[in-house]
This record gives C-alpha cells, sequence and structure tokens, in this order.
C-alpha cells in the first residue's frame, strides 16, 4: 500500500498543477509587468477552485478511506491487484478487507493429497509487530535456555523419539508428519492442526525446523539426568520444576471434539457473556469444581471437602460423567453456565489440567490448589492478583479460610477475580496463542544444527487433508478454527529474557505473597480453636 499511496500522492499533485496551469495559461502574462486586472481575476478563480474541492472533500466520504487506514493500527499493506484498486474519480486508494479462503474439499480427489492452490504465500503485515507480547513470553528462553550454549543437534532429536507421538518438519513453509504412536483421543489430531493454521496465520514466516512431540500428560525429560549433556527436545503441554520438557499450547485450543469443549474463540465470547449476565455479588457465595475425581489421588481428596452434615467446608464439589454426559447431549457441562459461583477450584489431574484457562475466565476468583506442573501461560500468574493459592495437603480448611476471608473482603475478591479473567481474556486471546508458537519455533529452530529434511515415511498436512475427511465435532470444530486468510499485523514484539536479577525478585515476590497468606491462615483456625475451646 505505500507504494501505491507514495503513486497517488504525486500523481494527484501533478494533476493539480496541470489543471491549474491550463486553466489560468490565458490570463497570465508571460512577460512584462503583470496587468491588475488580470491579477484579481486570477485571484477569484483561485477562491472558486478552493471551494469547488473543499466541497468535494466534505460531501464525499470516499476520499477519506485511506486516512482511516493509515490510522487504524490493524490496517497494513496489500498487494495491489488483491485488496486495493484506484477510484477513477479520485486520486485516493479505496483498501478493502483481504479475501478469505476457506477449506476446499472439492479439490481433494483422494484426501491424501494437498492442494497447490492460491492461498498467500507472504503475509500482508511485512515485519512490523502488532503490539508487545505478554511478560509471559520470556519463559520461552529459560525452555529453550538447555540448548542455548550447545545447540540442537539431530542427535539430540533423535533421542526425543523414544516417548513422541510425532515428528513434525516444516520446511518451505509446508508441514510435514511421521506418527509414530495414537495419542490419547483426538490430541494428536488438533495439535497438528493447530500447527497447520499457525503457517495459515503466518504464511511465508515459519522458518525450518524440526521437531518431536509427546503428546501424553507429565514430563519426562528430567533435568537431573542431563547436568552437563544435551537433552533431548521434547515437545509437550507442561511442565515441572525438575524436568525439561518444551511446553506448547494444548490441542483444546482448536477444541477437544471428544468432550464437546468448542474451539477457543468460541468458548471466549461465551464466558465474557455469562460474566456479564451474573454480577459477581449476585453469584453464589461458595467454592465450585465439577470434574473427574477418578483420575489423580489429589481430586479425590477434594472430594472429601464437600459439604455434609458434619462439615460445611464452603465447597460444592461434583463428580463429572463424560460418558453419561456425551449420551445425554452435554446438557450439564456447558462452560458457560458454570461461572455462576463466586469461587472456582482449579486442581490438577494426573498432572496439569487444560481446566485451569476455563476457570480463570470465569470472574470467579480462582482457588488454585498448589500445582506440581505448569503449561505455556500458567507461569504469568500471579498469586493474590490472578488467583488464591491453597494447600495441596490441607485443602479443606485452607478453602474454607479462602472463601471466609472472601465474603468479608468482598471488594477486594471481586476485584481479584476480575483481574484472573482479564488475564485470561485480554493475555490468552487466540492471537496471542498463535505468536507464542511463532516466537517459540522461531527461537527453536535459531538453535538447530542441521538442516532440517523431510523423512520417508512422512507425508504432508494440510487443512484439507485433515478436515475434510472427518465428520462430526472434529470437522465441525476444524471449520470453526481455520484461519481463514493470513494475520493483518506482524506477530507481537517478543520481550527479552529475564536477567539474574529480575527473575530473582519475581520468585521471591510470590514465595513472599504465599508466606504471607499462609500466615493470614495459621491465625484464622488459631482464632477459630480458641473461640470453640473458650480459652
Amino acid at each position: 500500500m505505500q507504494a501505491s499511496r507514495s503513486a497517488g500522492n504525486n500523481g494527484g499533485g501533478g494533476q493539480g498543477r496541470n489543471l491549474q496551469e491550463t486553466i489560468l495559461a490565458p490570463l497570465v502574462k508571460t512577460g512584462g509587468s503583470p496587468n491588475k486586472s488580470y491579477a484579481i481575476f486570477s485571484f477569484l478563480i483561485l477562491l472558486l477552485l478552493g471551494a469547488f474541492f473543499s466541497s468535494r472533500l466534505l460531501l464525499d466520504p470516499s476520499v477519506l478511506v485511506e486516512r482511516e487506514a493509515v490510522s487504524t493500527t490493524k490496517a497494513t499493506a496489500a498487494p495491489a491487484d488483491a485488496s486495493s484498486r484506484k477510484d477513477p474519480r479520485e486520486n485516493t486508494v479505496i483498501t478493502e478487507k483481504p479475501p478469505e479462503f476457506p477449506l476446499t474439499c472439492t479439490s481433494l480427489s483422494d484426501n491424501s493429497t494437498c492442494p497447490r492452490d492460491n492461498y498467500p504465500t507472504a503475509t500482508l503485515a511485512g515485519d512490523s509487530p502488532s503490539a508487545a507480547c505478554p511478560e509471559y513470553f520470556r519463559w520461552i528462553h529459560e525452555d529453550l535456555r538447555p540448548w542455548a550454549r550447545t545447540g540442537i543437534t539431530r542427535d539430540a532429536v533423535e533421542r526425543a523419539k523414544k516417548t513422541a507421538n510425532f515428528r513434525l518438519v516444516i520446511v518451505g513453509g509446508r508441514v510435514y508428519v511421521e506418527k509414530f504412536n495414537e495419542a490419547f483421543q483426538t490430541r494428536d489430531v488438533f495439535t497438528i492442526w493447530g500447527f497447520l493454521q499457525l503457517v495459515r496465520r503466518y504464511p511465508g514466516k515459519i522458518p525450518d525446523l524440526e521437531l518431536m512431540f509427546d503428546c501424553v500428560d507429565w514430563p519426562v525429560i528430567k533435568a537431573a539426568e542431563f547436568a552437563g549433556a544435551e537433552p533431548p527436545p521434547l515437545f509437550r503441554y507442561c511442565g515441572n520444576d525438575e524436568t525439561l520438557d518444551i511446553v506448547f499450547p494444548d490441542w483444546s485450543f482448536w477444541g477437544w471434539a471428544e468432550v464437546n469443549i468448542k474451539p477457543w474463540e468460541g468458548v471466549l465470547r461465551e464466558l465474557g457473556d455469562a460474566n456479564r449476565k451474573t454480577k459477581w455479588l449476585e453469584r453464589e457465595p461458595y467454592a465450585y469444581w465439577k470434574g473427574n475425581p477418578t483420575v489423580a489421588e489429589t481430586r479425590q481428596d477434594l472430594m472429601k471437602c464437600n459439604v455434609s452434615e458434619e462439615h460445611d467446608w464452603n465447597a460444592r464439589l461434583y463428580s463429572q460423567d463424560w460418558a453419561r454426559e456425551s449420551k445425554e447431549g452435554y446438557k450439564q457441562s456447558d462452560l458457560a453456565s458454570q461461572c455462576v459461583h463466586r469461587y472456582k477450584i482449579y486442581i490438577e489431574g494426573s498432572a496439569w489440567s487444560v481446566s485451569e484457562k476455563y476457570i480463570l475466565a470465569c470472574d470467579s476468583v480462582t482457588l488454585l490448589v498448589k500445582p506440581r506442573y505448569y503449561d505455556f501461560f500458567t507461569r504469568g500468574l500471579l498469586p493474590a492478583q490472578h488467583f488464591w493459592p491453597i494447600k495441596d495437603d490441607d485443602k479443606c480448611r485452607s478453602i474454607k479460610f479462602a472463601v471466609d476471608w472472601a465474603n468479608s473482603h468482598a471488594r477486594k475478591a471481586e476485584e481479584m477475580g476480575k483481574k484472573g479473567s482479564e488475564f485470561i481474556m485480554q493475555q490468552l486471546k487466540m492471537e496471542y496463542v498463535y505468536d507464542y508458537m511463532y516466537h517459540l519455533l522461531t527461537e527453536y529452530s535459531k538453535l538447530l544444527r542441521f538442516k532440517p529434511e523431510v523423512p520417508r515415511q512422512a507425508g504432508e498436512g494440510c487443512s484439507e487433508s485433515m478436515a475434510c475427511p472427518r465428520d462430526g465435532n472434529e470437522r465441525k470444530f476444524m471449520r470453526e478454527s481455520l484461519v481463514k486468510r493470513p494475520s493483518e499485523t506482524g506477530p507481537c514484539l517478543m520481550p527479552p529474557p529475564y536477567d539474574p536479577a529480575s527473575f530473582y525478585s519475581l520468585i521471591k515476590k510470590k514465595d513472599t505473597t504465599f508466606a504471607r497468606i499462609h500466615a493470614w491462615e495459621r491465625r484464622y483456625w488459631l482464632m477459630h480453636k480458641k473461640n470453640q475451646t473458650g480459652n
């Protein structure tokens, strides 16, 4: 657009001068002293021309289109033949909405060959970033630090194959997949789908790379086993302080077909609508949790905190039967309908749980049972700002104190719930999920000490080859989460890595907050005991 704009402006200025010279030529003497009457007449003609062009500016809004495009932060350059055209009446560039590229299943003859369609091979945005990335992007540097000095060799990648479900290769902007083991449900399918949508969002910007991906919940690359040695780089959905697995956005951002959880963009809209319907003070003043307690002992322990004839720990806990829900059409598992309590509990399952982002987005105060695992965004959460910490070894008493404290400090509690929700709504928008993927893969590719190659056993993947042969929720969710055109802005601006001082300060701030809340809790139960005994 910049080139067209410059050409349009220059051409417009030249046409204006030629028109003025043509009209005034008979009235201006080419030599000798100027004639006074001619000068007055020329001045009148100029006034008339000025009035005419001023009227055009006021009456014809089309001349403002280019100015609006310049002032809008999301407006970016586009090929002149695709999204720009000149209005023959005016010397302006009219910017149109970029075209969309939906699925073309009719061109997929055998459901295996990816069509060579007219999808753009480059973004419209150039290299200009859209905004600064959220703070949690800084953890990308930490996750890749084990290879910062040595780089990543082919041998290291091959050693990651031991537990991987698939190898993913990107060469020349095209995606190739070599599968090793079937993943649970469609985790691998929707994870690969996410890679394909990233390539559609930023065509021409994803570097050549090769990686191994493990779709199992718990991390396996133990740091203690690789002291002084190059660990295998293995991508997965979560990590912990004892492992070196590289965390990556989970499959549910593009939909969880087996339990009818829609793609993230649609869920976010529904949760936002639900938050606006039910004000925080009008919600049930209890802690709510609904899930599958059979997957982990810690969840079975949580169920002991349910209301009973002997105790009311301020918790309302429900077991989720997914088999029954499937038969009944998931009527009792709609996520947006569960934003009716002031407090919601997050607790891990066999490892980290995808439920965390849905719970945090509810405007309720998230009561976060001390986790062992993290995913790509949760390290950006701060205690007492985005969530309230709950002890994992004394859950019932910790939940009761949290709810009692929050109900007696309603304004502070409501603010905490909203800040947690705002974190999810603003910093975990789908555009930032893609940007996290982009920056992580870009930084990862810089560390490779070999040239990525497409294995013989790998097949090319594209949106058509994945979505078109499918049906039901799988195809529905793929259509809903399809990136239909390249981004109109570049990825966000990657923040620098933590320096030792800032990293230490962040950890100390969290630990200090945890300690302060636990001290309040101890005093609460000491006072409770005194009141019961009368001492």
